[in-house]
């Protein structure tokens, strides 16, 4: 048990504060049953939640304390008995009925819930941007049904999001295809691989992709597969493989992203509750989740 500290405040008390005008959202997407490997990624929004009483609201790196940002969470979406086709109709539904504030993070759950949760953004895909933190390009065939593997496919094959508002940051050695990669070029989403980070540097490299994508988006939408990690900080991700990025590469990332007024919205996704290991990987989660609020505060007026 927790003991409480007046002195100490923790991430759970903040989350809990259920502020009527909040800046900052919390919603719990809990589907796994379009996950291409068995998942029970559904288990992670509850699970991470549990996390967060080992958390402060204090960075103590930057200075920065989020606690008095407004938040409010709205619980867990009922989509986790729902297949791979119901559950994207009842998810954007949800997205696009709930109150406009300047940051939504969503905590799945499986990649499936990306393609959804972008859609509903706005209604003119034309202007929306998805840049995306994740080992792998998620563009497989559709002719697999809506998949975890296969988000970003869809939103510009069917959706009608321009394949040239897409950057995907943190692309792995053996973690894709040819054949994808040419899909790729060929709609002209811009590539980051780790080896572009390793040699620009993430901050740079997220700066200049935010940059990019802000020219021709009004909004733009961060989908933080953490399975972009070295498996070693996420043994819980099906998807994560070794010589992925690095716990503090991806959150500095993620604070970047937090701290652009375009930035509208954000997802966790691909935890396996269930596979992990010591809570290792929802740690993992949590502290990324943290980070984002912490950018968040540091956005100026």
């Amino acid at each position: 048990m927790t003991i409480p500290d007046p002195y100490w405040p923790r991430a759970d008390v903040w989350l809990n504060q259920e502020h009527p005008d909040p800046d900052v959202l919390v919603v719990g997407v809990p589907s796994s049953k379009a996950s291409l490997s068995p998942s029970r990624a559904d288990l992670s929004p509850l699970a991470m939640r549990d996390r967060l009483a080992r958390f402060s609201t204090f960075h103590g790196e930057w200075g920065v304390d989020f606690g008095d940002v407004a938040v409010n969470d709205y619980g867990n979406w009922p989509v986790s008995e729902l297949d791979r086709d119901q559950m994207p109709i009842l998810v954007k539904e949800l997205a696009s009925a709930l109150p406009k504030v300047p940051l939504t993070l969503y905590l799945g759950g499986d990649n499936a819930i990306t393609r959804p949760l972008v859609a509903a953004v706005s209604p003119d895909l034309g202007r929306v941007g998805v840049l995306t933190f994740d080992a792998h390009h998620d563009v497989r065939t559709l002719e697999l049904g809506r998949t975890n593997g296969n988000p970003i496919r869809g939103l510009v094959d069917e959706d009608g999001l321009p394949g040239r508002n897409v950057t995907q940051i943190g692309i792995h050695s053996f973690a894709n295809s040819a054949e994808y990669r040419a899909y790729c070029d060929r709609v002209g989403i811009a590539v980051v691989t780790i080896s572009d980070i390793e040699a620009g540097g993430i901050s740079e490299v997220t700066t200049r992709a935010l940059s990019s994508l802000s020219e021709r988006c009004d909004a733009i939408y961060v989908d933080i597969d953490i399975d972009v990690l070295d498996r070693t900080f996420a043994p819980a991700c099906p998807g994560a493989r070794p010589g992925g990025m690095t716990l503090r590469d991806l959150a500095e990332a993620i604070r970047r992203c937090a701290r652009d007024p375009k930035v509208r919205a954000m997802d966790l996704v691909e935890v396996d509750a269930d596979a992990d290991r010591d809570g290792l990987t929802l740690d993992a989660m949590a502290h990324l989740m943290l980070y984002a609020v912490a950018g968040y505060a540091e956005r100026g007026p």
